[in-house]
């Protein structure tokens, strides 16, 4: 037998972020890549700052307390998605600015900006395999 066929087959993951700067598990988070020039935070591969030029970043968890800085209510979007949601901009407390959605609200118009919220996930689709896809949103503290 070759080593190949010695291999123990790959674990399936049961849970996968939607993103691939959510950080699941007991403690689920952010991650963005922050520039070692001058702090600014992006959740995307960056080759060099917006702000400044340089190419260095370093990974750095973002914390999940937050507060709502704009929010626009939705009532029309793509077949099978539900209506009405909040989509949003929250402001972290460390000043990390996050597009995402405000979730678990009773009534959407209940919606109002600096109301404090906190990171959440939630399970949005799973594949024929069983594996769930987990997204995050921003939950009423």
């Amino acid at each position: 037998m070759s080593d190949e066929e010695n291999e123990a087959p790959a674990e399936v993951p049961t849970h996968l972020p939607i993103v691939d700067y959510l950080v699941l598990g007991d403690d689920p988070h952010l991650v963005a890549n922050e520039c070692t020039g001058c702090e600014a935070r992006y959740f995307d591969r960056r080759n060099a700052c917006a702000r400044c030029g340089q190419g260095e970043f370093a990974s750095v968890r973002v914390d999940n307390a937050a507060t709502l800085r704009s929010f626009s209510v939705v009532h029309r979007a793509a077949p099978g998605i539900p209506v009405p949601y909040v989509s949003a901009i929250v402001r972290t407390d460390d000043g990390t600015s996050v597009r995402s959605n405000v979730v678990g609200l009773d009534d959407p118009m209940k919606a109002a900006l600096g109301m404090r919220l906190t990171l959440t996930t939630y399970g949005c689709g799973t594949d024929d395999n069983g594996t769930e896809c987990v997204a995050f949103g921003y939950a009423a503290a």
